[in-house]
């Protein structure tokens, strides 16, 4: 019992796996077969045994299945059997419908494979077609550039091979024919820099060689501008002057009018004349040469060539000739070869960008301006020409003028016109100097005779003279002092004109150009004309008649100072009252001279009458006097009494003074005379003929031959002498006289 219960348990499981044997796929199968083995003991057989019972009822039940179906098999291999006549008879048929169809498709086959090769030709030239398309634009930029470098056009053949490099050339950098053309293009780049650069040298060449053309257009241009200024400036100087005189100190219009009308005549020729820079050089190498270098990439080459070559010119341009002091044309050379030189400078800096800057040119500028102030410094120093260095000076103002309307700092020009003003001062101090002693030697040394009323007036235009006595007297009349004082007035005159000259157009105001005037003024008459005076007053050819009428000169023009300093007034309408006017030194410099001539008078005076005491011959053993005095010492006397006549028209003091020395000398000369140690004795006659001359001395003296003398102050001058005469005439013996 218990054994077909366990097997009436185990059926249901094994159906159950059957189930999923049948249903389930093969790769599941495994598992399911494991758990028959994993059943009670004898599962197995009995799962064979199931197994095959139902393997049993698949196999009946396939068969009922064939059996069902057999007569509808049957039936259908008859009706392919019926079937297999017709598809014998239609493969015939499509045999024989593809022979006739392939007999008739060979010709289309041929006419086939004509078209596949005209279409594979159009296809290739299509092709062709596209890619010449594609290379002909290649080729006309190529074209293109080929042309530009022949024709010179260097920056356009640069940017044209920029496009071809950057647009162009990677359409076509397949093919041979590019890679070649972009081999060639680092030659074509190099031809045109050693072009580019060679036309550089070519114009730096010719601006050197221009320079000077350049800078006289610039200077002209500069001066032509200032014309206008310059000459309403004359024209109010001119009206200015009209009533410009003290006492017919009239500044001459004619000379300002001449002056005026010159200028503006040349005003009228420059404005003619006057070309701009630009028409005199060609500036195209300079931008060609930079765009191309830029283009290049290698700008700052550029950039530092320029610049060295520029340099190495300035430096040429700034070497003087030697002889460059000798004329005025050497100056203006040098000038406008400078001024040529920045003014293209200036040039290049405003049209060009970055390739010179204003640093790099104040930089060259202020180079420039010490070696030309050195130079201007050394060769005006040799200048021993007034004319010369004026005209260096208006060259050296045009100039700063000129360079200082490009920008450029000239102050330390106009620095160095003031210590060539000194050295011009000092050139019309040598030239006036001359001048005066050609006065002095063609003077006569009388007052100036005056026969009429016309040669009265002249003397009063040339000279600020003013005497109502002598205007009182009636014709013919003298003035008091010689030709040389209104002909040194007037030549004073001319130094202040001469002097003025260099003032002008040095931008500085009337105070300093009055001062300016004033002070070399001053010089002249301190320094030259004080010196001229001197060397005139101790000159062995002038006697005392000469030196009385130098005193008289020199107070008449000592008297004219004021007058020089109400001219100079008049030119530069600085009051003289103002507080820092510089006064004329012409009392302390006339009063000098004077001194001296009043020295030189004495002492003249004096040799004088040391020559009349030599030719004096005493017997100092004669017995008996001659009763009167001795010739010589007559003739001393007469001499005298003429001269201090001639004293009368100087100063009271001065001729006292003169007539006391001459008294006291002649009264030692007359004492050394008797007290000489030679003479061993003196006999009474001549100590009597001595007291004769002695007695005629006093009597001189107590003449009053110049006025003014209180009392005996005079006759005091023989006093000691009169006592040794008394000494004399008391001793009885002959013998020698002791003090």
């Amino acid at each position: 019992m218990a054994e077909s219960s366990e097997g009436l348990g185990t059926v249901p499981e094994h159906e159950r796996i059957l189930q999923e044997i049948e249903s389930t796929d093969t790769a599941c199968v495994g598992p399911t077969l494991r758990s028959v083995y994993d059943d009670q003991p004898n599962a197995h057989k009995k799962f064979m045994e199931k197994l095959d019972a139902c393997i049993r009822n698949h196999d009946k039940e396939i068969e009922k299945m064939c059996n069902f179906h057999h007569q509808g098999f049957v039936d259908a291999i008859t009706e392919l059997l019926k079937v297999r006549t017709d598809a014998e008879k239609l493969k015939v048929q499509v045999t024989d419908t593809n022979r006739r169809f392939q007999d008739a498709g060979k010709e289309v086959i041929v006419h086939t494979e004509d078209i596949i090769r005209c279409r594979i030709q159009q296809r290739n030239i299509t092709t062709v077609v596209e890619k010449l398309q594609l290379c002909l634009p290649v080729l006309e930029m190529y074209s293109k550039l080929k042309e530009q470098m022949s024709a010179k056009r260097y920056y356009s053949a640069l940017k044209t091979m920029e496009q071809l490099e950057n647009v162009y050339f990677p359409w076509v950098s397949q093919y041979r024919f590019c890679q070649l053309m972009i081999e060639n293009l680092p030659k074509l780049r190099e031809d045109i820099k050693e072009i580019s650069m060679s036309d550089l040298k070519d114009f730096l060449e010719s601006i050197r060689k221009h320079s000077d053309k350049i800078g006289e257009t610039a200077m002209k241009q500069a001066q032509h501008q200032k014309t206008f200024s310059v000459s309403l400036q004359k024209q109010n100087k001119m009206k200015f002057g009209k009533n410009m005189y003290i006492n017919h100190d009239r500044i001459p219009e004619e000379r300002n009018e001449t002056v005026l009308k010159h200028s503006l005549e040349e005003e009228d020729e420059n404005e003619e004349e006057v070309l701009t820079v630009q028409d005199l050089v060609d500036f195209s190498p300079v931008y060609r040469c930079l765009h191309i270098y830029s283009v290049l990439g290698d700008e700052e080459t550029f950039e530092n060539y320029y610049r060295k070559q520029r340099k190495k010119q300035a430096r040429l341009v700034l070497q003087p000739q030697s002889n460059m002091h000798e004329t005025v044309d050497g100056y203006r050379r040098y000038f406008t070869q400078i001024v040529g030189f920045f003014v293209v400078e200036d040039h290049i800096l405003h049209v060009t960008q970055g390739l010179v800057t204003r640093a790099y040119t104040d930089e060259l500028w202020n180079m420039a301006l010490s070696k030309i102030i050195a130079v201007l410094r050394a060769h005006s120093s040799y200048c021993t020409d007034p004319d010369l260095v004026l005209e260096l000076k208006n060259l050296i103002v045009i100039f700063a003028d000129t360079l200082q309307g490009y920008g450029f700092p000239v102050n330390r020009l106009f620095d160095l016109l003031f210590e060539i003003r000194d050295q011009y001062n000092e050139t019309l101090l040598k030239k006036w100097a001359g001048v005066f002693r050609d006065i002095f030697e063609e003077d006569n040394y009388s007052p100036i005779p005056i026969v009429n009323e016309e040669e009265y007036k002249i003397v009063i235009s040339k000279f600020p003279f003013q005497d109502l006595d002598l205007e009182k007297q009636s014709f013919p009349k003298k003035f008091p002092m010689s030709q040389s004082v209104p002909h040194i007035y007037i030549q004073v005159k001319e130094f202040i004109y001469a002097s003025l000259k260099f003032s002008e157009s040095l931008h500085r105001s009337s105070t300093e150009i009055d001062d300016m005037l004033r002070k070399s003024t001053n010089l002249l008459l301190t320094r030259t004309l004080s010196s001229c005076l001197l060397n005139l007053i101790r000159k062995p050819h002038i006697g005392l008649t000469e030196l009385v009428q130098i005193i008289i000169n020199t107070t008449h023009l000592e008297q004219a100072c004021k007058y020089l300093e109400d001219f100079i007034t008049n030119i530069t309408n600085i009051s003289q009252e103002t507080v820092h006017t510089t006064r004329l030194y012409g009392l302390s410099t006339f009063k000098d001279a004077r001194h001296a001539a009043e020295g030189e008078i004495y002492t003249k005076l004096n040799q004088k009458i040391d020559e009349f005491v030599q030719l004096a011959d005493y017997d100092w053993t004669m017995s008996e006097p001659d009763g009167r005095a001795s010739g010589y010492l007559m003739d001393l006397i007469n001499f005298l009494r003429s001269i201090f006549q001639v004293f009368t028209h100087l100063p009271g003091k001065v001729a006292q003074t003169a007539c006391m020395s001459a008294c006291q000398h002649l009264s030692t000369s007359l004492m050394q005379m008797l007290l000489d140690s030679e003479l061993k004795q003196i006999s009474m006659g001549a100590v009597q003929q001595f007291n004769l001359d002695v007695i005629q001395c006093e009597l001189f003296a107590s003449s009053e031959p110049v006025p003014g003398f209180q009392g005996d102050t005079l006759q005091l001058a023989f006093i000691d002498l009169r006592q040794e005469c008394l000494f004399a005439l008391k001793q009885p013996i002959l013998r020698k006289m002791l003090p």
